[in-house]
């Protein structure tokens, strides 16, 4: 390590979240980031259980005194949403963020952070590594796969653990405790194509970029654009002007992430470029003024360039653009019984082109279980219309609100101990693992709550210090009014 964050306290918390840092650890590739806590638990003599989804469980006995008390356990993912800047040179496959710092906010250069949650993880390791701390027995639950659907809590053997008391550390706004979030699923479609030549077209790159993404749950909210969407919806009125082939079509890389940036190769009836042009510049002003006060930025390039591929034919081009273009996506339906809380919503998050196919995935969220089965059969019957096919994985439920918490008592006294202040309880749309230990593990009581994390799953993604030291304080707290039951 290079001791980066040297200095910043909770030194342990820190020290503990570069450690994690040093290594890769994207969703999917949770082996080094999984094996360093195991060698934690190794070096300090707790036990620990590793299975083959690289979830970890580390226990710590109670202190002396507190055996009776009731069992805690803190919860975090391993897991990062990876994502750099064209111009950062980083193999997130090889290589963990380049951690930075100005002693106020940790950042990475050109990436994502990992922020969520790995200063959760850190968290919990600094309360199994610290000896001087009254508390119940701690079970450490780290689980991977969080990002792409939950995956490693899915898979967790709940037999292991013995606690009925959760605190999930992976919430990104201080003074905030969740108490419960939206259910979700991942959704894939696939529109077929046939390829021809047509040697007198002229052939553009058009590119959608400067829009500033993020989180599809926490952030469908805020009016952003979603980059693949917008140069669907452009590429579809040109259709319907003029014959446009389409070759390649990308944009995004997760389902839970609003993409920002979108590129596709068209090809263009020589006789219309004129009329492409001017309709791309109109494009590109249009969006500017509608996105200008939510995700100001917004630039649509039309670039002349050579390609000896072969794009897909006229009907094939119309159905998939289609397709892209008609599905629903964002808001679906506010709460009726929560102010401004999102009820449903989906995300086009990855779009790709290959030889026969154009595939596309959406993340959908719900608090209703109806709604997200319903949104998803109104995806399904706009792909098949286009003669396309979709399929749903990663399927979790909702987090239900808990009206009797003992738990939740236990949170709000000990905020009310560290900051002097009330904290506020709320529901979120994104999802969280809480919901399926819920059904895992009957009676259980649960609540999520993190430090200040701005822009996760982006670029900016940035972790507030001092916030993240009264975060510590607070778990501590928690754990110590919990010793005393």
């Amino acid at each position: 390590m290079e001791n980066i964050l040297s200095g910043l306290k909770p030194e342990k918390v820190f020290e503990f979240f570069e450690l994690l840092s040093s290594v890769p650890h994207g969703s999917g590739n949770t082996g080094p980031i999984s094996e360093i806590c195991v060698q934690f638990a190794r070096e300090r003599g707790l036990e620990c259980h590793k299975d083959e989804a690289n979830n970890v469980i580390i226990k710590k006995p109670a202190s002396p005194g507190c055996e009776n008390a009731p069992t805690v356990i803190l919860q975090g993912h391993l897991d990062m949403v990876c994502t750099k800047r064209p111009d950062c040179d980083i193999d997130m496959e090889k290589e963990g963020p380049r951690l930075a710092t100005d002693g106020e906010w940790v950042w990475a250069e050109g990436s994502s952070l990992g922020g969520d949650d790995a200063i959760g993880v850190a968290v919990a390791m600094a309360v199994l590594d610290d000896r001087t701390l009254v508390h119940p027995a701690v079970e450490a639950l780290f689980t991977t796969d969080e990002e792409t659907g939950l995956f490693g809590a899915g898979a967790v053997d709940a037999s292991l653990l013995n606690g009925k008391m959760l605190v999930n550390l992976d919430s990104e706004e201080e003074g905030v405790f969740t108490v419960s979030c939206a259910g979700g699923m991942r959704c894939d479609c696939t529109v077929p194509v046939k390829r021809e030549a047509v040697p007198e077209y002229i052939c553009y790159e058009l590119e959608v970029s400067g829009l500033k993404g993020g989180h599809s749950g926490a952030e469908i909210n805020k009016g952003r654009g979603n980059a693949a969407k917008l140069l669907a919806r452009f590429i579809y009125s040109a259709l319907r002007r003029m014959d446009v082939r389409l070759g390649d079509f990308v944009g995004g890389d997760f389902d839970n992430v609003i993409p920002k940036v979108s590129k596709a190769v068209v090809f263009v009836e020589p006789e219309k470029i004129d009329v492409f042009e001017q309709m791309a510049a109109e494009f590109n002003e249009t969006v500017r003024k509608e996105l200008e006060a939510t995700d100001g930025g917004f630039t649509m390039t039309a670039t002349l360039v050579q390609s000896s591929d072969m794009p897909a034919d006229s009907e094939s081009t119309e159905r998939a653009v289609t397709a892209i273009y008609a599905t629903p996506n964002g808001i679906q339906r506010m709460s009726p019984d929560i102010k401004d809380f999102v009820q449903t919503s989906l995300n086009l998050g990855v779009l790709r082109t290959s030889a026969n196919f154009v595939s596309f995935s959406f993340s959908i969220r719900s608090s209703s279980a109806s709604e997200k089965n319903e949104v998803f059969s109104r995806v399904e019957a706009i792909v098949a219309a286009c003669g396309g096919n979709s399929s749903k994985r990663g399927e979790y439920p909702a987090w239900e609100y808990k009206a009797d918490s003992r738990l939740r008592d236990i949170c709000l006294r000990a905020y009310r101990r560290t900051y002097g202040d009330e904290a506020r309880v709320e529901g979120i749309h994104a999802g969280l693992e809480c919901g399926i230990f819920a059904e895992k593990i009957e009676g259980l009581d649960a609540i999520s709550f993190g430090p200040d994390l701005r822009d996760i799953h982006s670029v900016r993604e940035r972790l507030n210090v001092k916030s993240t030291e009264r975060m510590y304080r607070l778990v501590c707290e928690i754990l110590n009014i919990a010793s005393e039951l």
